[in-house]
């Protein structure tokens, strides 16, 4: 009988590596799903869904991210306060324009990650997201992503 197993990657044989994405001009939800892949780790062909072996990913300009069609008007994040009738309502617009833009993002990524794990929890915590061009992680030698450049409907002019 012929017995052939699946690899199975175990905690201690994870090696993680750090990329780094410039998100000036790039339409979110094409970014979003590129992150999420690559802090799941299914980019790997070892993969294993029960094994953090996602890379980490700091983006910069996280204030310049775009938009498709009517979504800055159009696009409403709720949020409960916890009290009757305390529901609030803010659009990616105002968010984007506010005191922090990278919670449009951060919200995309987490939203494409497992439901309420704690995988998905300690994923989400190695994605690290700049409003302005510099960040903190040039020690970890991040590998330089050109996302823009891997299709040509990533990047948005307007």
């Amino acid at each position: 009988m012929n017995s052939k197993t699946t690899a199975s990657l175990k905690p201690a044989d994870v090696e993680q590596k750090w990329i780094t994405i410039d998100a000036e001009g790039v339409v979110v939800g094409r970014l979003a799903t590129f992150i999420a892949m690559r802090l799941r780790g299914k980019h790997r062909p070892d993969y294993t869904p029960n094994v953090d072996c996602g890379d980490y990913v700091v983006v910069t300009n996280v204030e310049k991210v775009k938009l498709t069609g009517r979504k800055l008007d159009q696009k409403v994040y709720y949020r409960h306060t916890g009290y009757p009738g305390g529901i609030k309502e803010r659009k990616a617009g105002h968010i984007l324009n506010g005191r922090f833009p990278e919670r449009v993002l951060q919200k995309a990524v987490e939203r494409m990650l497992p439901k309420e794990s704690p995988l998905a929890r300690a994923q989400m915590t190695h994605l690290r997201l700049y409003s302005g061009a510099e960040h903190p992680h040039e020690a970890q030698n991040p590998e330089v992503i050109d996302f823009k450049a891997l299709n040509a409907k990533n990047a948005r002019s307007q």
